[in-house]
């Protein structure tokens, strides 16, 4: 009988394999090298994949526009993983979508890279080099409006936001730009929910500063994670914010213009901006050590902020923790207004990326349980059974770890590379990535996890109505197991005024029709269950 080691039993079980569930995966097969973004949780609960794909043969049959290119390439799903629509936007170039955000409406807004001029779908001349196209959709993939930003420099779009003014900050970088500070320098704009821009700023050092993230903030404005291998641009305070009033004749809004005021440790260090909501510099700080520190994603908590991406230095410059082996990963929690709470490190043995970070919050929103991680990890010179496979780190508030997990899905491939994680309210996850037998033939992995482990840290309901008070669409969530379910609407007489079937946990009604005042929203499923809760009509 062979001998088990207790490192291998204690990896078993820290795996927990067993604890989760594969609810759906959806392939998305592709023949191209097509790239994955982000997958975007639209408020009902259906999913926006969206990347950028070279359109094949048969969709150009059935009369897509296309141009041999990289095109922006939507795919929604509805709750059970089933194809609702798909949409390509092209240009007559190439084109990468980068990031999306929901709108307050239902709908999303899209923001990517275009090196195209007008034509085709795109409907704006270029501003000469690479430009930020946006393009904001309905909930059907139905064009609203869309818009080119620019100068005659090389702009790339990064990281998206809806604003509480339901205005966007827009977030992206800049090559040599002659209103810069460096080669790569941050470029922020601040637009209406109209696309109107409203302001614009430059960020940057003497080198190199690449914006990997954007979250919205408590306060309207915005927090900035940027990859900086950049010295500090000493000036003098009036020339800190500086507009360039030549941009007016363009019916542009003045440039401002922010130099780094914290100096690299290393390499790459993570630097962290926070915007007010007019778009100003309120602070930055500079974390790093000697060696490559690469940031890579930010969440919002009850009582600050969490910056994670990967690290390369030892124990240095302000970095209090040390490196195990390869590429760790490296998280800090900050209070509001920057100032750190702590910092912690985590190994898998070999390269590890992190991708995305989802903050578990309590139901009254005042704290925060839990740090869920996902990513995937890269062998340098070793194979091993769960190289390049997803992978999920789950933290408590405090950064102290619970477990770790590696997830295959149903159809496992050599190479699988995660893009973005999400946490649904009911405790499951989605995880999408690519993944591929061979570079340049990536089909896009999309799975939902049930995890017992994470499913217990939720704080259980019946139902749950949004917005309440309600003025034209409401949203039903319903908070237990179930088949099928029927969503009654009653009147405060006990008159049945709707009956929707439904098999999704959040079901959309309308409640245009109502009239002001109170409604009784009861659930009866297959299972015998019922539940009610009231709605209010404005």
């Amino acid at each position: 009988m062979k001998k088990i080691s207790l490192s291998a039993f204690i990896l078993c079980t820290i795996l927990g394999i067993s604890a989760q569930e594969v609810v759906w995966q959806k392939d998305i097969k592709s023949s191209t090298q097509d790239f994955l973004s982000q997958v975007t949780t639209t408020i009902d609960q259906q999913y926006l994949i969206t990347g950028s794909s070279i359109q094949s043969n048969k969709q150009q049959a059935s009369g897509s526009k296309q141009n041999n290119g990289y095109d922006f390439h939507l795919v929604k799903l509805n709750q059970q993983g089933e194809e609702v629509w798909e949409k390509y936007f092209s240009g007559q170039n190439h084109d990468y979508l980068s990031a999306t955000v929901t709108t307050q409406d239902g709908g999303f807004l899209l923001a990517g890279t275009s090196y195209s001029g007008k034509g085709l779908d795109k409907k704006d001349d270029s501003k000469g080099g690479s430009d930020i196209w946006l393009i904001r959709i309905n909930e059907f993939g139905d064009e609203l409006w869309q818009k080119t930003i620019g100068s005659s420099a090389d702009e790339e779009a990064r990281a998206v936001i809806q604003t509480t003014d339901l205005g966007f900050f827009v977030a992206g970088n800049v090559q040599n730009s002659s209103k810069g500070y460096g080669s790569k320098d941050v470029w922020i704009t601040r637009i209406d929910k109209d696309g109107k821009e409203l302001s614009q700023l430059i960020l940057g050092g003497k080198g190199l500063d690449e914006v990997e993230k954007m979250i919205p903030t408590r306060d309207g404005g915005a927090l900035l994670g940027i990859y900086s291998r950049s010295s500090e641009v000493r000036v003098a305070g009036s020339e800190m914010q500086s507009a360039d009033s030549a941009s007016n004749v363009q019916n542009t809004p003045p440039v401002s213009r922010n130099s780094k005021q914290t100096e690299n440790f290393g390499e790459g260090d993570y630097w962290i901006v926070k915007l007010d909501k007019n778009g100003k510099v309120e602070w930055e700080k500079n974390f790093g050590g000697k060696g490559d520190d690469h940031l890579r994603t930010l969440a919002l908590t009850s009582t600050g902020f969490i910056i994670g991406g990967e690290s390369r230095s030892e124990r240095s410059g302000n970095k209090t923790v040390g490196i195990e082996e390869g590429t760790d990963l490296w998280l800090i929690a900050l209070n509001e207004r920057g100032d750190e709470q702590w910092q912690k490190s985590y190994n898998f043995k070999n390269r590890d990326i992190l991708m995305s970070m989802s903050v578990l919050h309590s139901a009254d929103d005042k704290s925060s349980k839990g740090i869920l991680l996902g990513g995937y990890t890269q062998a340098e010179g070793r194979i091993q059974a769960d190289d390049e496979t997803f992978w999920m780190l789950y933290l408590d508030q405090n950064g102290n770890e619970q477990w770790r997990k590696h997830i295959k899905g149903e159809s496992r491939q050599k190479e699988e590379r995660l893009s973005d994680l999400k946490l649904n309210r009911d405790g499951s996850i989605i995880l999408a990535g690519t993944s591929a037998e061979e570079l340049g033939k990536e089909n896009w992995k999309i799975v939902k996890l049930g995890d017992k482990q994470v499913d217990q840290l939720i704080e259980k309901y019946d139902i749950k109505i949004y917005p309440n008070p309600v003025s034209d669409y409401a949203y039903v969530e319903i908070g237990f197991d179930f088949k099928d379910a029927d969503i009654l609407l009653y009147d405060m007489s006990g008159r049945q005024l709707q009956s929707i079937k439904t098999k999704n946990r959040v079901t959309k009604i309308n409640t245009q029709a109502l009239v002001q005042g109170a409604y009784l929203v009861t659930i009866k499923t297959d299972t015998s269950k019922t539940a009610n809760s009231k709605l209010i009509k404005k």
